[in-house]
């Protein structure tokens, strides 16, 4: 129905925001992370774009709202897992980035994501089970080809086989290049490391 939402930022809570756009005020919920990057626009009453999300129930609608298109993307991927409405997907953006997120989900870090508010461990492994290949093959990041930018961009294929393959795929989702999760990688000594200790100590090299 909406797209982005662009107006004036009249009302902030850690839980939604208030943007007027055409005389409307429209009431988003959004998420923790959201309301960390609209904080420094809300006491000055700025104009500010929240990318949109409606969920219809029974009982009414809700409109979301996001600072960006990959954490937009993010929350569809994750109401799209059994068992996990718009609340749980919040709470998931909350408790992470979605960059953060997505390297919990190809780690398969059942503890961090289940840490979220509302999302218990058996949750939290189907979460893993449905987004994992998904978010393998898809990266979330936004890229540019031919200057357009894409809100999903598809992920450089990895080598086929083993934990490096593993490894070199969860980088690549996280918006790395091939050339430097190689080089990375190559300089690593992974023999008596699992997929999550080769990720771990290849993001402290290419932060």
């Amino acid at each position: 129905m909406f797209y982005y939402i662009s107006g004036s930022l009249t009302l902030l809570t850690p839980t939604f925001a208030v943007v007027e756009a055409g005389g409307v005020g429209f009431k988003l919920t959004v998420s923790g992370n959201t309301f960390q990057t609209l904080s420094p626009a809300a006491s000055k009453k700025e104009i500010v774009k929240l990318y949109t999300e409606l969920a219809v129930r029974e009982d009414g609608m809700e409109l979301f709202g996001f600072a960006d298109e990959e954490e937009m993307n993010t929350f569809k991927l994750l109401i799209t897992v059994s068992g996990v409405g718009p609340k749980a997907a919040m709470a998931v953006l909350t408790a992470f980035t979605p960059a953060k997120f997505a390297l919990a989900v190809c780690t398969e870090d059942r503890k961090a994501i289940a840490k979220a508010n509302g999302i218990g461990p058996k949750t939290a492994a189907r979460i893993i089970l449905e987004l994992r290949d998904k978010m393998m093959s898809e990266s979330l990041l936004p890229s540019v080809e031919g200057g357009t930018a894409s809100p999903i961009a598809p992920a450089v294929p990895a080598a086929a086989g083993g934990k490096l393959s593993e490894a070199q795929e969860a980088l690549l989702v996280l918006g790395y290049s091939k050339p430097q999760v190689l080089q990375v990688l190559h300089a690593l000594d992974t023999s008596a490391m699992e997929v999550e200790d080769i990720i771990r100590a290849a993001l402290k090299k290419l932060i």
